[in-house]
């Protein structure tokens, strides 16, 4: 046996573990970052820099973005703590 036949039969290479895996990932940066917007959205609202219709464009922006992500998490059969990455010692992600 090679070295390299051992470690091919302790890393799991199911394609369909690698896309789950890998959908979760990028569905986990992307509501990061749709957070993050959110939460400068709201700030901007609440220093009163933004007219009515930027705060219109801005709210129907992030429900469509919300909406999106629900799709992608029914798509990859992902529910919203599956996107809470445990981070080992460092805790949770969000």
């Amino acid at each position: 046996m090679t070295a390299n036949h051992g470690i091919a039969e302790r890393i799991n290479m199911n394609p369909e573990d690698v896309e789950h895996g890998l959908a979760q990932l990028v569905l986990t940066i992307l509501e990061l970052l749709r957070q993050l917007v959110e939460r400068q959205a709201i700030k901007r609202v609440e220093g009163g820099t933004l007219t009515d219709e930027q705060i219109e464009k801005l709210g129907t922006a992030l429900l469509n973005l919300e909406e999106k992500m629900e799709e992608f998490k029914i798509i990859f059969g992902l529910e919203g703590k599956d996107l809470n990455i445990d981070l080992g010692p460092l805790g949770n992600l969000m």
